[in-house]
Order: structure tokens, then C-alpha cells, then sequence
């Protein structure tokens, strides 16, 4: 019965890391279609160009969501102080990245034009 769990725990594992690593590629391929389309333009805003990098910066949250999830079924079937110390690592660097996205995006929001009153008043006459 535990070697079963064992095997199973592992093919979870596996499958998480592969989620991880689907994620952050799809991430990057839609980055890079992102940076075309937003540097091509002339006259692209910086805040515009932001939205890309943030867009995957969650993307990497997200895959890195998915690492750690991996890690930790790791752990619980061979814990040791190597897989342990790797899990906190990694939870520490997905704490700071979601932090610091946060942090960004809510700048972005605050630089973006805010809808004019004057254009819903229009659409309720």
C-alpha cells in the first residue's frame, strides 16, 4: 500500500511540474506576441508596455504556484532537510514575486485614464 502512494504521489508530482513548466511557456509565447504588438507601435505608452511584463510576471506566479505544489507532494513522501529547505525556498520566492506583482499592478491602475463621468451621463438620456 505505500509503495502505491509512493507511485502515485510521484506521478502527481510529475504531472505538477509539467503543469508549471506549460504555464510559464505559455506565458512566454504570449509575452513575446505582447511585446511585438505593444514596441511596433510608435507610440505605445509605458504603461502599456508594463501591462505586458506584469501579465507575465502572473504567469510565472502561476507556474511557480504549480512548482511548489509539486515540491510539496515531494516532501511528503521523502522528507528530508534538502526537499524542505528547496519547498521554503521557493514559497519565499512566490511570497516576494505575488508581493511585489501586487504592488505593480496597482500602480499600473492608478496610471490608467479613469472613464469620464460626462460619457455615462450621455448614455442614460
Amino acid at each position: 500500500m505505500e509503495e502505491a502512494l509512493h507511485l502515485a504521489a510521484h506521478y502527481l508530482a510529475l504531472v505538477l511540474e509539467a503543469l508549471a513548466l506549460l504555464t510559464i511557456a505559455m506565458g512566454a509565447a504570449e509575452t513575446v506576441l505582447g511585446l511585438f504588438r505593444v514596441y511596433l507601435r510608435p507610440h505605445a505608452s509605458n504603461v502599456e508596455k508594463r501591462a505586458v511584463w506584469l501579465e507575465f510576471a502572473r504567469w510565472l506566479v502561476a507556474g511557480l504556484t504549480f512548482q511548489l505544489a509539486a515540491d510539496i507532494v515531494h516532501t511528503t513522501i521523502t522528507p528530508n532537510w534538502e526537499e524542505i529547505g528547496r519547498v521554503a525556498a521557493i514559497a519565499a520566492i512566490r511570497t516576494l514575486l505575488t508581493f511585489f506583482l501586487d504592488r505593480d499592478i496597482d500602480a499600473v491602475r492608478e496610471r490608467q485614464p479613469r472613464p469620464s463621468s460626462g460619457a455615462s451621463d450621455a448614455k442614460r438620456t
